[in-house]
């Protein structure tokens, strides 16, 4: 498919004026496709030629100003349109058009368990014209008329409030002006909550299976979008833009959510048919409050073009967590941001495929490489740059910045230089100059802190590896006088680096330092050495859970920068989350020590002592909450013992008994958990997968058993699971997913050895075939990342040069094979200490 270029954009924005789309889609035509009419109001500003883009699967017919043009036109994903006049014209296209199984389009999903359809549409980007014709350009806005034509029995959810006219048809109340990707339907046999808030309709919308499990948690959900919604109107002077509040939770998403306005669409686990913890909930909670910010920033202001998607993603990345802090009971929300979200944009930022938080217009030239920049980098170091803004501006000042910012540009388009225009016009601080050293540069700085004592004080020096200016909060501790092994914040100092240069610290040496202590800013932290041994002796006794995240982290970094032995890590783990409190910093540490410690940065004879701990940890967890005095820490230990067990005995009897000795009960979630291990360790064989799958037959069922499978170290499963992945194109985006989890297993090195080199020519084929969405999840799930060798990563460099991988499936092996050179560093410098 052709992708459209930013000169194209500009160029077509110059020529050209949107009015009015007039949209009517049958979904009553089968399985394979539906039937899409679109009437497009336009006007150009002079004569010339232009284009608009549609991908059909068949192009039945297209009228400009009533004249018959030649369908055969047709070139890739684009119709040229010449020998347009000056003034109004209208385009008619009619088209059938393909369902889509990859979360692209208007995604098709049948319902395993009761055999219900639903569609939804997901226009991100460029696949608008998979369900409609467009000038697909997001600075090309339009109001929508939306008809629906749907089975009996189905809703139709769309932008603005539908109405049911009889005979299956569904009109949509026309809508403000939208970006053409932003519009959206969902149509199905859906289960809805339905209220109103302040006048306004608000829905919470899904499957007819999963009604049980929305039924037990719409109170929450509808609190939480309550809050939110209340506390934006309580920060933005313009009130909510659209009619109607509608929160889809759909099957086979492929992000977490999507901004539609008026209908957000969410991945449909966040419907928990098995137990969850706290953090989980709050993971929720922060979606919800971070598409509820879209609303204003990103749907009422909307990007010019794919280099500024930051404005949409950073802001409400940052709006999310700090609104959901402000509103709800979920007040710790920065502490999971720090030990888990933020360290997605520290990886992120050290790969060779970094980006500014806010790149040049020339580095983001096409829609290709536009799609490449939703990462760590435009989420969490956007968030995290817009929170240390807050720190340097103040928040009075910041706000009225943005309100600016809304009120200039409301239903239109916005760069950064506008933002920051809107910024600057309610401050005298440059914050021009701030967003170049901060927005427009790559990479992480380090904060290293410098303890000398002399005679009657003590002196902390902060020296800075980087560019950035700094404001932070320095945290420094004593140890309790009565037990000598707590540590007492004796005070928290603000500083700015560079510009302080030498803090006295009056008093004895502290016991402990500690830079950038709440976390504001974005940074790598360095401690000095006595504070160092401090924090890995006692880092538990630390009384602040966002000063322990900002330390766990540390110890991250240095185990990431080979500066301390993963053992090390997984040894202050063992000692220190027995007695963490905070279940966000217990779940990202854990969650570290089994993926990336366990599995990559030790050897394979090391492994099994790194297994090892961890089940000592997680069996001493389980204990420790036998008394049902914190479910969820024991419901996370619980799943990290299952995923490090190398032997079957444990967790073979807890599935046979369908329980863990004094809880919890195996719900469906564990007992796919459990069976997936034990396929891994060869401990069961597809019959009982099998009846696994005839227990539980839902979608969540289909994909547990399409992992197992995989995991089986059969030469035959194998050798199926990868026909199924490469070889057919006949699985989901989900099942693909489900199975590339399964199938690469450090303990079955030598079954799998041979598709080490396979995988990167078929990556590349499937790719091409499929598109961005399976090539992502060909990248990041089916990547031997077990295969930690020169031999791997000799095979992945050639793949990159020489055998042409598209753009989305690039970039996964460009980061995939920088992980796996840091992890070969790691290991090669602890052999050498």
């Amino acid at each position: 498919m052709s992708v459209l270029t930013r000169d194209e954009a500009q160029t077509r924005a110059q020529f050209i004026d949107v009015q009015r789309y007039t949209i009517d889609l049958d979904l009553t035509r089968g399985a394979d496709t539906f039937d899409s009419t679109t009437v497009i109001g336009f006007t150009t500003r002079t004569a010339g030629d232009t284009f608009v883009e549609v991908r059909p699967a068949a192009l039945r017919s297209v009228t400009l100003d009533g004249h018959p043009l030649n369908p055969a036109a047709l070139d890739d994903n684009r119709l040229p349109l010449t020998g347009l006049t000056p003034g109004p014209h209208e385009l008619r296209v009619e088209a059938a058009m393909a369902y889509s199984h990859t979360g692209e389009g208007m995604h098709r999903f049948t319902d395993p368990t009761d055999g219900e359809t639903y569609t939804y549409t997901q226009l991100f980007m460029e696949d608008v014209q998979r369900v409609f014709a467009a000038f697909d350009q997001p600075d090309l806005k339009a109001v929508f008329d939306l008809t629906v034509t749907a089975p009996d029995g189905w809703t139709v959810l769309a932008n603005g409030v539908t109405e049911d006219l009889g005979d299956g048809t569904w009109r949509a109340a026309t809508t403000p002006l939208l970006s053409t990707y932003l519009v959206a339907v969902a149509a199905g046999p859906w289960h809805s909550v339905r209220t109103e808030h302040r006048g306004l309709p608000f829905g919470i919308h899904c499957r007819r299976s999963l009604a049980p499990y929305l039924d037990a948690d719409a109170e929450e959900i509808l609190d939480i979008t309550r809050a939110c919604y209340d506390r934006y109107h309580e920060k933005f002077e313009e009130p909510y833009p659209f009619d109607s509040y509608d929160q889809a939770f759909v099957p086979e998403f492929n992000a977490g959510a999507m901004e539609n306005p008026g209908l957000v669409t969410f991945r449909d686990e966040f419907i928990h048919r098995s137990a969850v913890t706290d953090t989980e909930r709050q993971t929720r909670a922060m979606v919800i409050a971070h598409e509820m910010a879209h609303m204003w920033f990103g749907d009422l202001v909307t990007l010019r073009w794919w280099d500024d998607i930051w404005l949409n993603e950073s802001f409400a990345e940052y709006m999310g967590y700090q609104t959901l802090t402000e509103a709800t009971r979920f007040t710790g929300t920065w502490v999971d941001f720090g030990v888990a979200r933020k360290a997605w944009g520290y990886d992120a930022d050290q790969r060779p495929s970094t980006h500014p938080v806010a790149p040049d217009a020339d580095a983001v030239p096409d829609t290709a490489s536009a799609l490449l920049n939703f990462d760590g980098i435009s989420y969490a170091k956007g968030a995290s740059a817009l929170r240390q803004l807050v720190a340097w501006l103040g928040e009075k000042d910041f706000l009225a910045g943005i309100n600016t910012h809304f009120r200039r540009h409301k239903f239109a388009n916005a760069t950064l230089a506008d933002f920051i225009a809107s910024l600057a016009h309610h401050t005298d601080r440059d914050v021009h100059a701030w967003a170049d050293t901060w927005l427009r540069t790559t990479g992480v700085d380090t904060l290293t802190a410098t303890v000398t004592e002399r005679p009657g004080q003590t002196a902390l020096t902060l020296t800075r590896d980087g560019s950035r200016p700094h404001r932070i909060t320095v945290g420094i501790y004593d140890r309790d006088l009565i037990d000598g092994a707590t540590l007492v914040r004796r005070e928290l100092s603000e500083v700015d680096i560079p510009a302080d240069g030498e803090h006295s610290l009056p008093g004895p040496r502290p016991a402990l330092v500690v830079p950038n202590d709440q976390d504001l800013t974005y940074a790598k932290i360095r401690l000095d050495p006595h504070s160092e041994e401090a924090a890995l002796r006692g880092l538990s006794r630390v009384p602040d859970p966002l000063t322990r995240a900002v330390l766990w982290n540390c110890l991250r970094d240095m185990v990431r920068d080979g500066e301390l032995e993963p053992l090390t890590y997984l040894e202050a783990a063992r000692a220190h989350l027995p007695g963490e409190r905070e279940l966000a910093n217990v779940q990202g540490v854990l969650a570290f020590a089994r993926t990336q410690i366990a599995d990559r940065y030790t050897t394979p004879t090391e492994r099994p002592d790194a297994l090892a701990l961890l089940t000592d940890l997680c069996t001493d967890l389980i204990r420790r909450t036998e008394d049902g005095s914190d479910p969820g820490l024991r419901l996370t230990a619980v799943r990290t013992l299952i995923d490090s067990a190398a032997h079957a005995d444990t967790i073979r009897d807890w599935y046979d008994s369908g329980s863990v000795p004094g809880g919890p009960e195996l719900d469906p979630e564990l007992r796919w958990r459990i069976l997936g291990r034990l396929c891994v360790l060869g401990a069961v064989d597809d019959a009982v997968i099998e009846a696994e799958l005839t227990q539980d037959p839902s979608a969540t069922g289909r994909q547990g058993a399409a992992h197992c499978r995989a995991a089986l170290p059969d030469p035959e499963a194998k050798r199926a699971a990868w026909d199924a992945m490469f070889t057919t194109d006949e699985l989901s985006n989900y099942l693909f997913t489900a199975t590339a989890q399964g199938f690469w297993q450090p303990e079955q090195n030598d079954l799998l050895h041979p598709y080490v080199a396979r995988y990167f020519p078929d990556a590349v084929a499937v790719a091409h075939r499929r598109g961005p969405a399976i090539a992502d999840a060909a990248g990041r799930h089916a990547f031997p990342a077990h295969a930690i060798d020169t031999h791997t990563l000799t095979l992945g460099e050639s793949c990159i040069e020489d055998d042409d991988p598209i753009p989305a499936l690039r970039r996964r092996l460009a980061d995939q094979l920088d992980d796996l050179a840091r992890a070969l560093k790691i290991r090669t410098a602890t052999a050498a200490s």
